[in-house]
């Protein structure tokens, strides 16, 4: 086969990546459609850099090593770029190839003014942009000076910058190849960017225009501030004029030049409000010929716009799919649960499937529509209980009067925020009987999912889904969450009332009895016990390195005792891990290399008998509280009455609250016997790696395991779109226009520079900051305050250990927030970029009555 080395621009188009790269095969489509003007010129193949590539047989070794550098490494990185970068620029390009590219250029005419860029096979991409990875020549005259700016643009595939992406995003070198775009050179009055989507608030209806006075490197490079306008249904709804002080103008032997701009032009506009609206409308064209939003790179040139780029906007969260037209408003699932990393497809499925509410799909999380319940009395404030930032965002879409129409009636099976269940008897054995009933449920789940195979055990899960649901919604299970919920409340506002007490119900919560989760914190503990009167163990635990190490450790003297109790430990929590709620997370009970850090704090910091003594200190406490709020209270007029009411709410609040952890445990009990079928079940597909699995729905599995036909490229496709959902941030709340929208906190009651946030455990405490995104990296010592993205239940053992508590994502009735006030860690969670603003080892100060942090000298 003969290889083709320059293919015109106008024979290339989108399907021809693997061609002409993501830059030219966007400038070929964008040649096809009607109306759109792209500068003429051609690309030089990938074919012609592969030959080159094979002429310098030392690339293959340094290749090697490029791609086993750790990202981080920058001086190794500058170091081995360098070196093959000079490699391939003084390598002479062969006769032939030589001889395609200047016929070429021939047609363009051999003096013209030409732009020479980069089109890499892997840039431009819907999940991954590449946008200035490598290099561009503006203005580039003769045929010596193409031929060497086409090495350069060779070379620039190996800039420190574009392997530094390429490693971080998990890209192989050797499968980047890079095309040469040879364009004629716009001599253009204006240029800038066109975002079809408001790259700020992801808002699809809202076009912004970046413009600037001569050619466009001016506002690429941030050689100068850009006009900026926005543009809405045809219209300008916002505009900012910059003072553009220069403008870079090309030369006419070559090259370009940095131009003083006349100071009475400066102030004046790129584009007339004409022109504005005339550019958005070819941009509205562009974006739905590649069914996306995108980033236009355009030039104007007397009046007459040319486009000379078009790449996805891969910032933007995407949209849940509605397809109805309307308006929606979107909750996010992960703010809620604690999770907001993205989840792989099957646990997106089961979570579905298993949920209480509808939930919609978008950049690997899910979100639930709120739409038709933002105007119900009441929703607002249940949402703001949780997450002042979410009400707030809430209101911020309610403010615009168009957008949320006002429905009479609430659609069927949507979030919570009905009616509250009816109150029920202050009586723990409501509790002991709702979690005897659900352990049965589960011991017998267990049991009838071993014989289960095949279809039949599709079929089964199906079944047990609807019972997991049942279970959810158990009327009692329901009505025991929410009096506990309720009696909190109840203390708080009528005790600030009554006393002027803040947060009173978090003292008086602690060591409540029968919570799972902090029961789970207190037990490693016990198991820190077994292992620290052993140096052997110790010793051993402190170079476990793989998951057999239980395996391993009897071998060690007094290992057989070690091993009994973390395995104990693991038989009644081993299902528990980080972001719990995605199925296809490894449990610890797959991976308890994960808790030995946290074991081995425990073994440094704690005396024996400590989980004990920390129970009783804060039941001791919470029991001294009381007493002491009781008294007060009957020194107050109607004081007896007062005191009766708070009395029977202490009971109330002491007798359910612990409860309100219990169901989640349940969820990820069931989670975990359906993970292992599912498991053993792809063990008879004979996959090469069982985990596969995870990136199809469950419904996709089910009728892998009905034809035997596994769809390789698909799970192929659903990894890289995996990958790049981690560069994204997930909103609290997200309209169907595709705005994320931002809450603010509305106060001014704490100090200048203070971090602000929601307050969930009563307390002040100073200490150094451990920013942990990692619970398997923690390292901690005593007063430590834990900074980190969110937690989940998971991150319970890590809390005996510390002495505050801040996150990024939290509300008042989140696991983090119910465990911290029951160990009486001051918190402050749902604190915006808490992780990026305090850095590690950093003095902060947590108020924890009054939600804020500061950052101390």
């Amino acid at each position: 086969m003969i290889e083709k080395y320059v293919l015109d621009l106008q024979e290339a188009d989108e399907t021809k990546v693997a061609v002409v790269g993501g830059k030219a095969a966007h400038l070929g489509g964008l040649s096809r459609i009607e109306g759109i003007r792209v500068p003429a010129g051609f690309a030089v193949t990938t074919a012609a850099f592969r030959r080159i590539m094979a002429q310098a047989p030392s690339l293959d070794e340094r290749l090697d090593r490029l791609s086993r550098l750790n990202p981080d490494d920058r001086e190794a990185i500058r170091t081995l770029s360098a070196e093959i970068r000079q490699t391939i620029e003084g390598m002479a390009v062969p006769d032939d190839l030589a001889a395609a590219i200047t016929s070429a250029l021939a047609r363009l005419g051999e003096q013209a003014a030409c732009a020479v860029r980069s089109s890499a096979t892997a840039e431009d991409m819907p999940t991954a942009s590449f946008a200035g990875q490598q290099d561009t020549y503006l203005n580039v005259v003769g045929q010596a000076a193409i031929l060497q700016h086409v090495s350069k643009c060779w070379a620039s595939l190996f800039t420190e910058r574009a392997v530094i992406y390429r490693l971080r995003n998990g890209i192989d070198h050797r499968t980047v190849h890079m095309a040469v775009v040879v364009q004629q050179m716009v001599f253009s009055d204006a240029s800038g960017i066109l975002f079809t989507a408001d790259p700020v608030t992801g808002n699809r209806k809202v076009a912004t225009v970046d413009a600037g006075f001569g050619l466009g490197e001016a506002l690429v490079s941030g050689l100068v501030n850009p006009d900026v306008f926005k543009v809405r249904d045809g219209e300008i709804i916002a505009r900012t004029i910059a003072a553009k002080q220069l403008a870079l103008h090309a030369l006419p032997a070559g090259g370009t030049e940095e131009v003083a701009i006349d100071p009475q032009r400066q102030e004046r506009p790129a584009l007339t409000d004409a022109q504005v609206v005339r550019l958005v409308r070819l941009g509205r064209r562009i974006e739905a010929h590649f069914g996306r939003p995108q980033d236009i790179e355009w030039c104007l040139a007397d009046d007459d716009f040319q486009i000379v780029q078009s790449r996805p906007i891969t910032t933007l969260f995407p949209i849940p799919a509605a397809g109805d037209g309307e308006n929606h408003v979107y909750l996010s699932v992960g703010h809620q649960q604690m999770m907001t990393d993205p989840m792989k497809p099957l646990g997106l499925s089961m979570w579905q499937l298993t949920a209480m509410a509808p939930m919609l799909e978008a950049g690997g999380r899910l979100f639930v529509d709120s739409t038709r319940h933002m105007r119900r009395a009441g929703f607002l404030e249940m949402v703001g209980r949780s997450d002042p930032l979410t009400r707030d965002a809430l209101e911020t879409v309610l403010d615009r009067d168009d957008f949320v129409p006002a429905l009479p009636d609430a659609a069927p099976g949507g979030p919570p925020g009905g009616g509250a269940p009816a109150p029920i008897e202050t009586d723990p054995a409501i509790v002991t009987e709702l979690i005897e009933r659900s352990e049965a449920a589960i011991d017998a789940l267990r049991r009838d999912i071993r014989a289960k195979s095949g279809p039949a055990l599709f079929d089964f899960l199906l079944e047990a889904f609807q019972e997991h649901k049942r279970a959810l919604g158990d009327p009692l299970s329901m009505q025991a969450i929410m009096a506990g919920m309720d009696a909190t409340w109840w203390l708080n506002d009528h005790l600030q009332e009554w006393l002027g007490e803040k947060n009173a119900a978090d003292i008086l919560t602690l060591s409540a009895p029968g919570n799972i989760t902090s029961e789970m914190g207190l037990a490693l503990l016990d198991v820190a016990d077994v292992i620290r009167a052993r140096p052997e163990v110790v010793a051993f635990l402190q170079d476990v390195r793989d998951d057999s190490f239980l395996d391993e450790l009897p071998k060690v003297a007094g290992g057989s005792d070690a091993r009994d109790a973390i395995e104990g430990y693991l038989h009644r929590y081993g299902m528990r891990c980080v972001g719990e709620i995605d199925i296809t997370r490894p449990r610890w009970s797959e991976s308890p290399t994960t808790l030995v850090p946290a074991i081995l704090d425990n073994v440094r910091n704690f005396e024996p008998g400590a989980a004990e003594l920390r129970f009783e200190q804060g039941r001791q406490k919470a029991e001294n509280k009381a007493q002491e709020v009781l008294e007060r209270l009957r020194a107050l007029p109607d004081g007896e009455h007062k005191a009766e009411e708070t009395r029977r709410m202490i009971d109330r609040v002491r007798t359910f609250i612990g409860y309100r952890e219990y169901p989640k445990y349940g969820i990820i009990s069931r989670y975990f016997i359906y993970k292992q079928a599912l498991l053993e079940e792809a063990g008879r597909l004979g996959l090469a790696d069982k985990e596969d699995i995870f990136y199809l729905t469950f419904q996709e599995l089910h009728d892998v395991v009905r034809t035997n036909r596994v769809d390789s490229e698909l799970i192929r496709q659903r990894k890289d779109a995996f990958r790049s959902y981690h560069a994204l941030t997930p909103p609290r709340v997200l309209t169907s226009d595709g705005e994320s929208v931002t809450g603010s906190y509305r106060r001014d009651d704490v100090p200048a520079g203070a971090l602000i946030g929601l307050p969930v455990s009563a307390g002040t405490i100073e200490g150094r900051a451990r920013v942990i995104l990692d619970m398997a990296q923690a390292d901690l010592e005593p007063g430590d305050i834990l900074v980190t993205a969110h937690t989940d239940p998971s991150w319970t053992p890590l809390f005996v250990a510390i002495s505050g508590l801040v996150t990024e994502v939290g509300g008042l009735m989140t696991h983090g927030a119910v465990i911290a006030r029951e160990y009486g860690l001051p918190a402050v969670v749902s604190v915006v970029d808490a992780t990026r603003l305090i850095p590690d080892g950093q003095r902060i100060r947590v108020h924890g009555s009054d939600g804020y942090v500061e950052i101390l000298p």
